[in-house]
């Protein structure tokens, strides 16, 4: 008699991976992993907020923000940022295939689980958690060494924290998932 119960692997996969990918798809389109404040030349409360897509100006005590700023110190060419444009929309593609393939493994309209098609959605999942942790690292051990006006103050930005917030849910989806393979053995 098959048990009506969805494995909580597969549950824990099916909350933590889309939570992940809201996260990255955040972390992705705003412009904002890198903050230089106290830039010479501009006034004190001049915020310039660099993305791997954008560079916005933001004026902290009028709110004022524009968008589209030139790339005079060549941000835009520099390794970490390349393969951040490169590997993160990838790891989104990634993820949505997964999610696609873990519908298709967890019963949702069937009266058991595919655990073999849910455990390749595990390893697909893993596979895009690690994608886009590795630019967000790397974007991090460089964060410092990418140009900025000399004498300004970096900082991380939020778009940065988001990104490796939503690589690290969907790693651990990922493995969740990637845990049906253990049912296939048994069977």
């Amino acid at each position: 008699v098959p048990s009506m119960r969805t494995p909580a692997e597969m549950i824990v996969g099916l909350v933590l991976c889309p939570c992940g990918l809201l996260l990255t798809l955040t972390g992705t389109l705003a412009p904002s992993w890198r903050q230089v404040s106290l830039v010479p030349d501009q006034p004190m409360d001049v915020v310039w907020e660099q993305g791997i897509w954008d560079i916005c100006r933001e004026r902290q005590s009028t709110h004022d923000r524009l968008c589209g700023q030139a790339d005079g110190l060549g941000y835009f060419e520099q390794v970490p940022v390349r393969v951040a444009q490169g590997l993160m929309p990838s790891s989104l593609v990634v993820t949505l295939v997964g999610l696609v393939v873990a519908a298709l493994g967890v019963r949702c309209w069937q009266p058991e689980p595919r655990h073999l098609v849910a455990g390749v959605a595990g390893l697909m999942l893993l596979l895009s958690g690690l994608m886009s942790l590795v630019p967000s690292s790397w974007y991090t051990q460089e964060l410092w060494a990418l140009p900025a006006p000399p004498g300004s103050t970096l900082t991380v930005g939020y778009s940065l924290v988001l990104s490796y917030l939503g690589s690290c849910l969907e790693i651990l989806g990922g493995l969740a998932l990637a845990l049906s393979f253990h049912h296939c053995c048994k069977e």
